[in-house]
């Protein structure tokens, strides 16, 4: 309890030293920065909207933009939330936090990548990878298979906790269910699992030799690629053949306060041009929405094919929080 009122209160003097304008769209951004940034700039420049973006800092990664946003429900603060991920998201809109609003920009995002009621959609995508270290082991699902079968200390994966690997537990929660979920993680610990403090370890451990395989995404598998690291990928695939796909999420607050520039950039975030442009970048960022196939990078492509075997997610949100408490309870070293 001393904990958590100090955290919270620590959380809110940070935020109270960051004063908007007034007149500025307030955006809330959990997306890494040195890519929002250019969406964020260029949509100021085409719409004339000045905006504010707060963006997550390691002093507060233990709360997060979450968090923050539900402290803030009696007076909120922000206008747009564009998150990294799904589960936080569905969090929100559970509590209530989220306006609905079906624009342009709804219409072309898939419906098992936005919620049916309006309250978010998601754009621009990662995926659930293997990444495999290809002097220690070959790409394929069958070296993968027999690699997975045994003494797993050259297994490398992010701690569940947070992050994607929260959500590839939360999807195996939802469609095994608790007994299922928790037998076949004690069983891999019991074998040696390496759990490490994020997917760019994992990543990292991989590339070094260090691990043979792992669990990692998209952006931070293409970091090693990019690096000349000795790296493959396959899509992490669930019993019935379906991929992780990993959406941003963008959101709309509740008592929004520039209402009209929220809209125009939930718009501008689930457009064609937006998507276009976070797939050209270096995290090569998967559209969901209709785009022009000719202009997509061929890594791109590829990833693409693996997403439209997504697993949907808007569904997430009771077996989230139970799994959630699962892993808080769970001793993990």
């Amino acid at each position: 309890m001393v904990l958590a009122a100090v955290a919270a209160l620590f959380l809110g003097g940070y935020y109270l030293l960051w004063a908007p304008q007034r007149d500025s769209l307030v955006v809330y951004c959990a997306h890494d920065s040195i890519y929002a940034d250019q969406i964020l700039k260029e949509f100021e420049r085409q719409t004339g909207i000045s905006v504010a973006v707060r963006y997550d800092t390691e002093a507060t990664k233990s709360l997060g933009l979450v968090e923050l946003l539900l402290q803030e429900k009696a007076h909120p603060r922000c206008d747009v939330f564009w998150n990294n991920e799904v589960l936080g998201t569905l969090q929100l809109a559970d509590e209530g936090l989220l306006l609905p609003y079906r624009g342009s920009g709804y219409d072309r995002i898939p419906a098992a990548f936005k919620d049916p009621d309006g309250r978010w959609a998601g754009f621009a995508a990662r995926l659930r990878l293997w990444i495999v270290n290809t002097n220690r082991l070959a790409p394929t699902e069958a070296a993968i298979q027999q690699a997975s079968s045994g003494d797993l200390d050259r297994m490398a994966i992010a701690k569940p906790l947070y992050g994607t690997t929260r959500t590839q537990y939360t999807i195996l929660w939802k469609l095994w269910g608790r007994d299922k979920l928790l037998a076949w993680d004690r069983d891999r610990r019991a074998r040696h699992l390496r759990e490490v403090d994020g997917n760019s370890m994992v990543k990292d451990l991989v590339s070094a030799g260090v691990c043979d395989l792992g669990w990692t995404d998209t952006d931070d598998f293409y970091e090693a690629h990019d690096d000349a690291k000795p790296v493959a990928m396959l899509p992490v695939r669930l019993d019935n053949g379906a991929t992780i796909c990993i959406p941003n999420t963008v959101a709309i607050l509740r008592g929004a306060r520039h209402l009209t520039g929220a809209q125009k950039l939930a718009d501008f975030l689930l457009s064609e041009k937006c998507e276009m442009a976070l797939a050209a970048a270096k995290s090569r960022q998967i559209p969901l929405g209709p785009v022009e196939a000719t202009r997509l990078p061929e890594d791109v492509k590829q990833l693409q094919r693996w997403a439209a075997a997504g697993v949907p997610l808007g569904d997430l949100g009771a077996a989230s929080a139970e799994c959630l408490a699962w892993l808080k309870s769970e001793p993990r070293e």
